[in-house]
């Protein structure tokens, strides 16, 4: 495959709204050893990259400053020692850097795209659904009957962990912002799906539950839901932050009610975990989701795509909360 020497990449080198989000020119990298160069076709706008544009999310150390946590494209190059991928296949990465018309891989990260799927539906899928995997799957885990609430479930995000835990046996509840939203959740298989603004998580899971309270959470909102999640929680129950939408990061802890109820809190981000860490996040859900993909079980979620030069508008449009699904950047469209 002939390579240009230069591609269009996105960066906010000034930190500032949806508009700081630019597209710069860079000279097209190379793979290293046991790493391959993609092609980038699809990628995907995250809450993540919009935390970076505001300079509060770092890319870690040696990372690039290219915004992207997910691409989907045809292998461009093959570094040495790669083996099991080859130029033209097709595929979908974790990565750093993927609003890029190319990008560099470790080839552990790479998951071919699942059959049956588009471009831009496999560059909707890693980034959430390995995150959606660890917390669900390898970290909470989820068991088959158990009751799950999933907070903001129309996000890129909560629309993953909705299917993900309805496939591994759970009965789900979901809170959204709207009602289109609340729709949005139980067409993706949400049990009970709960307008925040007009009705308190709190006493409808309660009452869906009996008093009982559910086995698992999944809370992308962070401190102002901490107090009622733990008292949403079961016996045993489980809560998982993956996120915090506001701008305090100290949330108050009442500790007799995790003592009471034995409670546990685990906390997660993927960014910044290391190439072993997240390889094996990756072989989990080829493994487990991959299958799920491809029979149905579980489904690309997508809100919108925009043309590469369009960035900015994809950024607005996360911002606004008025997406539901994923929002994905189309490398091969013209604005």
């Amino acid at each position: 495959m002939s390579l240009p020497t230069e591609m269009r990449c996105v960066v906010a080198p000034d930190p500032g709204g949806p508009e700081a989000a630019v597209i710069v020119r860079r000279p097209v990298p190379r793979p290293g050893a046991g790493e391959v160069l993609v092609r980038v076709l699809a990628s995907s706008v995250s809450r993540p990259d919009t935390i970076q544009r505001q300079g509060l999310y770092p890319p870690p150390p040696g990372a690039p400053d290219v915004l992207g946590l997910e691409l989907a494209g045809e292998v461009a190059e093959v570094g040495d020692g790669v083996d099991g991928w080859s130029v033209g296949d097709r595929v979908c990465a974790l990565t750093i850097g993927g609003n890029a018309d190319y990008g560099v891989v470790p080839a552990e990260h790479l998951l071919p795209v699942p059959k049956g799927l588009t471009m831009i539906e496999a560059a909707s899928l890693p980034e959430n659904l390995c995150t959606a995997w660890d917390a669900i799957v390898r970290r909470g885990p989820v068991r088959d009957g158990e009751t799950v609430l999933v907070h903001g479930g129309s996000s890129g995000l909560g629309s993953m962990a909705i299917q993900l835990t309805r496939a591994l046996g759970a009965t789900v509840a979901a809170t959204a912002g709207n009602e289109a939203k609340v729709e949005f959740c139980r067409q993706l298989g949400a049990d009970l799906a709960i307008n925040y603004r007009e009705e308190d998580f709190l006493p409808a899971v309660k009452a869906w539950t009996d008093d009982r309270g559910v086995d698992f959470i999944v809370d992308l909102v962070g401190v102002d839901y901490m107090q009622r999640n733990l008292q949403a929680l079961a016996l045993d129950g489980r809560l998982s932050v993956l996120a915090t939408l506001s701008s305090e990061s100290i949330a108050p802890v009442d500790l007799r009610v995790m003592l009471r109820r034995r409670l546990t809190i685990k906390a997660a981000t993927l960014k910044a975990r290391s190439v072993d860490e997240k390889a094996e996040v990756i072989r989990g859900l080829r493994s487990d989701v991959w299958p799920m993909l491809e029979s149905g079980a579980v489904k690309p979620a997508l809100d919108s795509t925009y043309p590469l030069e369009q960035v900015a508008a994809a950024h607005a449009r996360l911002e606004s909360s008025q997406h539901m699904g994923k929002i994905v950047l189309d490398l091969t469209a013209s604005s």
